[in-house]
């Protein structure tokens, strides 16, 4: 491979930790299934799970949706699996339970339906990637001889409504108490107190001048909100703040007002009127033809949601925008709470909302302490705070003296009734991994996995509850874990988290300081580091389905040289007059390449106002003989809290029948 002058300024010639599998692209067999792992006899799992040094969550290069977890569900999706699949091969297992996936909601009601059924239930958990956890995954690094942790998808127990009594129950029960680990373990005075504070990066595409700006007044400009600290440390005015920006006049005038004045441009109408009709605008409508600000201050806003809903300002109505926290409202006499036509998120926040906290790695440490919890000698430890730096061994995830069995790299090609749905006492479960495919019976499945593969797996579905499922699209998006050899650049910069508008990528934020257990992150600019960042490859000016649907053909054509050299161009330009060099700092890049990502939610300006049981998520997840659905499309939404709920719900409904 040949490099121009540009990419060896920027490292890419320069090793670094890293698997590009053919630069992003698995090499498919036959078009349908993946290479072969070895199968060491019939009916046991791949030899990769059981061989001494099994670790997914060190691995770099492209992971997430990885290289070898989706094509055998596409070859279904295009209708070619079976042309080259070949008989299933029965392996004579029998479970009281197969789940379909072992993500957090999988792994939840593989949970509920032992407690219900007893200790000696025999469970089968199919995973289709190479670990458990689903969207929950954990980003592992030795850096100069420290362990850093980062999430690779999902961060934070928080989520937009109180945890149901059972959601709250497991939580408990798994040893995680959120408002004690927050004020205990949360280490966010460690950035201002070394003078960190929030900024704004105007890359020169899209504004003229590449330019970092730090001090952003008010707190985060991000787009994960769910982090932010509510306190940036400074002082600087938005007009002191916007000189420095290369911003017009009359845009810095625009953004100044938008951001401190309190003026009221709906006077004369009452809270809930005036909430009606935001309801009914985009946030960008809002500020062109309400506020009436210069065209360019949507430049400045265009992304700020593009981390909680997948989509920007064009594609979000103006009230939700309000519930977050988006300004321009603060004169406008909003009564408090939530109202009609609102989504999920921005009546729960309107709300209230729920406890918060993260662990190091995300939820990926509530996904361990669920096969703690399940299979306990695969995970040692006693506590959730020790269970952050446990050593899993992947070997006792599927063996045959284990009630409880956690097969990875399995993906489910065929859930059937045996016989008429009305019924049938028992499922077959057929799936593949390596070049073959095998077969398993239970007294009941449980789908826990994405509900648009779901008719591929399930074809005898009535054609309404199929339709229902393809309707909630998943969210597109990336999150990046940058390993740097130190962080003394953001000091010199006195940055920790940037606001990459007009970018490639929308933020760059320093690693979450959190200690917990004998895990600390690093508290020293001298030392090596975690970088996180985001993009959500949406498409402006469509509806947010059609915009999630583009967004996703644009990460799967990614390669990730690609992500690699606007890793390293980005942070070159952003922090390079703090003396970043990425050939010499970066040591390692994940990408976690999500084009299935979160959950999809009803979006007010472009999804009918159903009656409740005619929404697509409560038609797609109905009961379907000895099968049940559990997963957070089922909810329409994508939060911890949710996806437990969604896995009692399919227990109880398999267990009641």
């Amino acid at each position: 491979m040949s490099f121009s002058a540009r990419d060896s300024e920027l490292g890419m010639d320069r090793p670094i930790s890293r698997r590009d599998f053919m630069n992003g692209a698995a090499i498919l067999i036959g078009a349908a299934m993946i290479p072969s792992v070895g199968m060491s006899s019939l009916g046991q799992i791949p030899e990769s799970q059981n061989r001494a040094g099994y670790d997914p969550p060190v691995l770099t290069g492209m992971r997430g949706s990885h290289p070898g977890s989706f094509e055998i569900a596409h070859s279904l999706r295009d209708g070619t699996f079976w042309q080259k699949a070949g008989a299933p091969i029965d392996t004579g297992e029998i479970y009281d339970l197969v789940v379909v996936g072992g993500g957090i909601s999988g792994l939840a009601a593989a949970h509920f339906f032992r407690e219900r059924a007893g200790k000696s239930a025999r469970i089968l958990i199919l995973e289709n990637h190479d670990d458990f956890g689903g969207h929950a995954k954990r980003n592992e690094f030795h850096l100069g001889g420290r362990l850093e942790l980062l999430n690779g998808g999902t961060l934070g127990i928080d989520s937009p409504t109180p945890y149901s009594r059972e959601a709250d129950g497991l939580i408990r029960m798994l040893g995680i108490d959120p408002d004690a680990f927050e004020r205990k373990y949360d280490n966010r005075k460690l950035y201002r107190a070394l003078g960190l504070q929030e900024g704004i990066f105007f890359d020169k595409e899209t504004f003229g001048v590449d330019r970092l700006v730090a001090g952003v007044p008010g707190g985060s400009r991000g787009d994960e909100t769910e982090l932010d600290d509510g306190d940036s440390g400074e002082s600087m005015s938005w007009t002191k703040f916007l000189a420095k920006t290369p911003l017009s006049a009359e845009v810095q005038r625009d953004v100044a007002r938008i951001e401190e004045a309190k003026i009221d441009y709906m006077s004369g109408l009452t809270s809930a009127q005036k909430k009606d009709r935001l309801s009914r605008m985009s946030y960008k409508d809002f500020l062109l033809n309400v506020a009436k600000v210069h065209p360019d201050v949507i430049l400045v806003y265009q992304t700020r949601t593009n981390g909680e809903w997948g989509v920007g300002i064009d594609a979000e109505p103006a009230l939700d925008c309000w519930a977050l926290g988006l300004p321009g409202f603060q004169g406008m006499k909003l009564e408090p709470g939530a109202a009609p036509r609102m989504s999920y998120t921005a009546a729960g926040y309107a709300n209230g909302g729920s406890y918060r906290f993260h662990f190091p790695d995300g939820n990926a440490s509530i996904a361990r302490l669920l096969v703690r919890d399940l299979i306990p000698e695969a995970v040692p430890g006693t506590n959730a705070e020790d269970v952050v730096t446990a050593q899993v061994d992947y070997s006792r995830l599927d063996r045959d003296d284990s009630p409880i069995r956690i097969r990875l790299n399995s993906t489910v090609v065929r859930a059937r009734n045996a016989g008429s749905p009305s019924s049938s006492r028992e499922v077959e479960v057929a799936y593949a991994t390596g070049k073959r495919v095998f077969t398993v019976r239970a007294r009941g499945c449980i789908l826990a996995c994405w509900n648009m593969v779901i008719p591929y797996l399930c074809p005898d579905l009535p054609d309404k509850q199929k339709q229902a499922l393809h309707y909630l699209v998943k969210v597109p998006l990336i999150y990046t874990s940058v390993g740097i050899r130190n962080w003394t650049s953001f000091q010199k910069l006195a940055v920790q988290r940037i606001y990459a508008p007009g970018a490639y990528w929308t933020s760059v934020n320093l690693n979450w300081p959190v200690k917990m257990g004998s895990y600390a992150s690093s508290p020293n600019p001298e030392e090596p580091i975690l970088l996180h960042l985001s993009r959500t490859p949406c498409k402006p000016g469509l509806s947010a389905r059609d915009q999630q649907i583009a967004g996703r053909y644009e990460i799967l054509a990614t390669t990730f040289e690609t992500f690699e050299r606007n890793v390293r161009d980005q942070l070159q330009r952003t922090l390079g007059e703090g003396g970043f060099d990425p050939a010499r700092d970066i040591e390692a890049i994940t990408v976690n390449r999500w084009p299935h990502g979160y959950g999809y939610e009803y979006n007010p300006l472009f999804d009918p106002e159903w009656p409740e049981a005619e929404r697509p998520n409560v038609i797609g997840r109905k009961q379907f003989g000895r099968i049940t659905i559990a997963n957070t499309d089922s909810g329409a939404t994508a939060y911890t809290d949710v996806a437990i709920n969604e896995a009692f719900r399919a227990v109880n409904e398999l267990l009641t029948t």
